[in-house]
């Protein structure tokens, strides 16, 4: 019985977290569509096939910018923020250079890693209180 309720717990939580990610996307247009692409080339690059972020490195690199330069919703808008989206603009550039220069999949997955992970750190700063910082 604990396990059931354990797994029901489980994926009512993770309906939460993927309705408040969609909440923000719904809210940040720009963060939505940076995620589209995230998503269409992390997920096979976990699964070892780097075709698609070699095929939309640049194209990543466009949706950063574009994020970047979109305006930040007000509920969002702190310097962390900011700041995240200069690095997330950084390291889409370098993870794009990586990939024209035809590097070996395991340096693409490390830059693609990177990129995520400013992602999802800008994700989490949208989610944190405003007053606790």
């Amino acid at each position: 019985m604990k396990k059931i309720c354990f797994v029901v717990m489980l994926l009512i939580s993770l309906v939460a977290v993927e309705s408040n990610a969609q909440d923000k996307f719904a809210a940040w247009p720009a963060l939505g569509s940076f995620h589209t692409v995230m998503s269409a080339t992390f997920h096979p690059a976990e699964k070892g096939d780097f075709d698609p972020v070699k095929q939309r490195s640049g194209e990543m690199v466009d949706k950063a910018a574009l994020l970047e330069k979109s305006a930040v919703p007000a509920q969002f808008d702190k310097p962390e923020i900011r700041a995240a989206l200069k690095t997330l603009k950084t390291k889409t550039t370098a993870l794009n250079k990586i990939v024209l220069k035809k590097a070996k999949n395991e340096k693409i997955n490390a830059a693609l890693v990177s990129v995520h992970d400013t992602f999802h750190d800008i994700v989490g700063l949208c989610t944190e209180d405003k007053e606790s910082h």
